[in-house]
């Protein structure tokens, strides 16, 4: 086991942010810096002080945070090229950010310093050392991120392994290995970490690396294991082009797996809970399909997966969930036996007994509906409501005795306008109301609602967080089946619900119904 302190260096705050559709606030920035600091994140790279001026307003608002255990860094280049160090504007801005750390990068490769910056190699290696040095004596701490290393050393290891030479005359505490362009392979990757390890002496090593490959996280831990003491990464992958390593999956496997020590490692419990937050944060739709804290990490679909999980929960998780925060789930689909929903009831806390002979027509009922267009996955209040309604064991709160919706369009006012009329029995008085809205689905919710809410005033509380339609049979053309998939929500948390017709408002209506349905069978 390789049993070396690796510190964990993030950079969602800054190479996040160069993410396509991605923008942080400054207050999104702080309550990061809050929540990874609680986590255990030894470094925590704020932004580029000088590029905008939300980084400048982060780092002067960073200092009031009580923060316990991160170490906050401001990004930067070297100075400019044939500029005094002293007078360089931007080196400036770094010290004027007041952080503890600084980590600035430079050139590695030729092609950049002689094509790019087109300065001579001497002089590249000079701003290296100068910038280094003259932040040190300023009495900042300082990282060096060796840009395009892996790219440089394969082209001139001699040149590449002098840019970290100067980098180390100046005083850098680490010296990082950046895989910018995200090209190079495990292998070779760790060959080289290991030559550099071997070459700086002393000066511990860390790695930085992009998913340009998809091996983003592969290489990183590859890295680890060849002496590299910090991983530097993001959140959920976050980052330009295909990404930045995900910490999402560098730490625990680090941790979990090859028994590193991490500072956050007695918090991984919380990681999918982080996980979340970012996205939150940044307005972005979870992945669901990420390792370890995506929702879909360790749910079972087929039915001998299933039925196996269910027996021997290791036999098809190569960890405990709850180690990450996660959970088990079961999908229930066409493709499920009895094992899957004995163990999907069981998290719903729908009592069955096995030896129930209505299951099996349960099943032949579930596989039907999937074959009409329904869908459980994410469905769970609508699958929780079918089981129980078929045990008997569910009486609804209400009866539908017909809905109507109308849409007006106005041309001449470029308006739209939708009228839904619901009449529905609750406990034997008949209810019908109407309400008008932009659309119709919106309509039919108000109407619904209306009909309900002097018997069951908490139907005001509910939320529609999100509403996806999905065609089934495209080649149908307008006559297609249509899936409606609904997400509710409340203050005591999130469920789905799902519809499924050849008209849109009839797939609509039975999702919001069992919306409506399943919270107040919760509410007792």
């Amino acid at each position: 086991m390789h049993k070396n302190k690796v510190f964990i260096y993030d950079t969602t705050l800054r190479d996040g942010t160069q993410c396509e559709g991605v923008s942080l606030s400054v207050t999104a920035k702080l309550r990061l810096a809050e929540k990874m600091d609680s986590f255990g994140i030894d470094f925590i790279e704020g932004g580029w002080p000088g590029s905008n001026p939300r980084d400048m307003a982060f780092f002067e608002q960073v200092k009031t945070l009580n923060l316990r255990h991160a170490k906050i860094s401001a990004f930067g280049s070297t100075r400019r090229a044939n500029t005094k160090v002293e007078q360089d504007k931007q080196i400036a801005l770094l010290l004027a950010a007041e952080t503890p750390y600084v980590t600035i990068f430079g050139k590695t490769w030729l092609l950049h310093v002689e094509e790019v910056i087109k300065v001579s190699p001497e002089e590249n290696l000079a701003m290296i050392e100068d910038s280094v040095a003259y932040l040190t004596k300023n009495g900042r701490k300082v990282i060096y991120d060796a840009e395009h290393f892996f790219d440089g050393y394969k082209d001139n290891p001699d040149y590449a392994l002098a840019t970290l030479s100067a980098a180390k005359r100046g005083g850098a505490e680490f010296v990082c290995l950046c895989d910018t362009n995200g090209g190079t392979m495990t292998r070779e990757f760790g060959d080289i970490v290991k030559t550099v390890v071997a070459f700086t002496e002393g000066v511990p090593v860390g790695v930085h690396c992009h998913n340009d490959c998809g091996l983003g996280v592969a290489v990183s831990i590859e890295g680890a294991l060849s002496g590299a003491t910090m991983v530097q990464g993001t959140f959920n992958g976050l980052g330009e082009r295909n990404g930045n390593a995900n910490l999402c999956a560098i730490i625990p496997n680090l941790s979990l797996k090859l028994g590193c020590e991490l500072s956050c490692s007695e918090n991984l419990a919380k990681l999918r809970d982080l996980s979340l937050f970012v996205d939150e944060m940044a307005n972005l739709r979870s992945d669901t399909r990420q390792p370890y804290v995506g929702s879909s990490a360790f749910a079972h679909k087929g039915g001998v997966h299933a039925d196996a999980a269910n027996k021997v929960r290791r036999s098809y998780e190569h960890i405990e969930p709850s180690l990450v925060g996660n959970r088990t789930r079961v999908l229930v689909s066409d493709m499920s036996g009895r094992a899957s929903v004995m163990m999907k009831a069981r998290e719903l806390g729908v009592d069955i007994d096995p030896k129930d002979d209505k299951i099996k027509g349960f099943l032949d009922e579930l596989k039907n509906l999937e074959f009409r267009g329904y869908e459980y996955e994410a469905a769970d209040a609508s699958f929780s409501l079918l089981l129980s309604r078929f045990l008997e064991k569910h009486s609804d709160h209400f009866k539908v005795r017909g809905y109507r919706v109308i849409v007006e369009r106005d041309e001449f006012n470029a308006t739209t306008k939708s009228e839904a009329t619901v009449k529905l029995e609750i406990g034997g008085t008949v209810e019908h109301t109407v309400a008008e809205a932009h659309g119709p689905v919106a309509a039919l919710d108000l109407a619904l609602r209306k009909a309900l809410v002097k018997k069951f005033p908490k139907v005001k509380e509910l939320e529609l967080a999100d509403f996806k339609v999905r065609i089934i049979d495209s080649g149908s053309g307008v006559n297609a089946v249509t899936r409606v998939q609904i997400e509710s929500k409340d203050s005591s948390g999130v469920w789905g619900t799902v519809g499924a017709s050849d008209n849109i408002i009839v797939a609509s209506w039975e999702a919001l119904k069992d919306a409506i349905e399943y919270k107040l069978s919760e509410e007792g």
